[in-house]
């Protein structure tokens, strides 16, 4: 399965799994190692845990609600750095889950916390920092969870 069929697959499959909370919402994505993740050495390559860590901020933006208003208010989402901590390799075929939860937040950016476990073992942790933006600059991630929330009420107020 290519990358384009995972991220298919993640954006209908997020549409059916269970609302996050707006405030540190924390999401997990059961996967497996593939083909086309393998390096030279015959494990993940480092940087396809980076993409592996995208696809789970797509499922979180899509399940807190942050997509919807992203794309309405014309924002975009921005990894400012990343960094990753690997423990053990992950093999072809070999089953792994990646937790990712927003930890905190300042005046410009989310400091996000990925995860890879086999089990109940850590094979690799990462800490990306990010934001977004507008037309005008970096919205604070205050205004952001607000923005969300109101647009969440309003829609459950016309609901009920």
């Amino acid at each position: 399965m290519n990358l384009i069929f995972r991220m298919i697959h993640l954006l209908i499959a997020s549409f059916f799994k269970p609302r996050l909370p707006v405030i540190k919402p924390k999401n997990s994505l059961d996967m497996r190692v593939l083909p086309n993740d393998l390096d030279i050495n015959m494990h993940m390559n480092n940087g396809r845990y980076l993409t592996i860590c995208d696809l789970s901020r797509v499922d979180m933006f899509i399940r807190t609600g942050l997509a919807k208003t992203m794309y309405k208010k014309g924002w975009i989402p921005v990894v400012a750095e990343h960094t990753m901590k690997y423990k053990k390799p992950l093999k072809l075929f070999q089953k792994y889950t990646v937790t990712m939860e927003i930890v905190e937040w300042d005046e410009k950016k989310f400091r996000m916390q990925h995860t890879f476990w086999v089990k109940d073992r850590v094979v690799a942790e990462g800490i990306s920092l990010g934001c977004v933006l507008s037309k005008s600059g970096v919205i604070p991630p205050e205004e952001v969870i607000k923005t969300v929330s109101e647009r969440l009420e309003e829609k459950n107020a016309s609901v009920g």
